[in-house]
């Protein structure tokens, strides 16, 4: 499943946060087979929403819905920030 470009603010995340090499070997992993097992991909609650996540390491996670076959990530989060 391919992944579209990223908005202009997800990106400024990544950078920020240096998660460029991590983001890079995430999307490929993900666009060969979504299920990879250190993906952790998983149908948040609730789960009519259709809003899923993925991992980019232990901390920081991908959100992302599936449009026309293609996913579209709309957030990247801190996955344990209080």
């Amino acid at each position: 499943m391919v992944i579209k470009p990223l908005r202009s603010d997800l990106e400024a995340i990544i950078n920020k946060f240096g998660l460029r090499r991590k983001w890079n070997k995430a999307k490929e992993l993900f666009e060969k087979n979504i299920r990879h097992p250190s993906l952790h991909t998983e149908l948040l609650e609730p789960r009519w929403h259709g809003i899923y996540s993925f991992r980019l390491d232990k901390q920081y996670r991908a959100l992302f819905f599936i449009t026309e076959n293609q996913a579209e990530v709309f957030s990247i989060t801190n996955h344990y920030k209080k």
